[in-house]
């Protein structure tokens, strides 16, 4: 069943290339959505998919070389239809 989920990273996820890694991690997994730089440091990613890639897919975030997540929440979203995965810039 698909869904849409909004997961905040925390940590050094700025500036390190995390938000192409979490937008090819995306893509290779077959979902899509968008994710974005937050003001206070964080990274949002909305995600839509199955429930279990969606799963894995924060599992593998953990692999971004650069990047150290310190916090990951995740939350059910209202259900969005993305057409691909979009990194948004400021």
């Amino acid at each position: 069943m698909e869904k849409t989920m909004e997961i905040l990273f925390s940590g050094k996820v700025q500036k390190v290339g995390f938000r192409a890694y979490v937008r090819n991690t995306a893509s290779t997994l077959g979902l899509s959505g968008e994710v974005e730089n937050l003001t206070d440091g964080r990274v949002r990613a909305l995600v839509t998919g199955d429930e279990a890639l969606i799963e894995k897919f924060i599992s593998l975030t953990y692999g971004c070389p650069r990047a150290v997540i310190r916090k990951v929440s995740a939350e059910e979203y209202v259900y969005t239809e993305f057409s691909g995965f979009t990194v948004k810039r400021e």
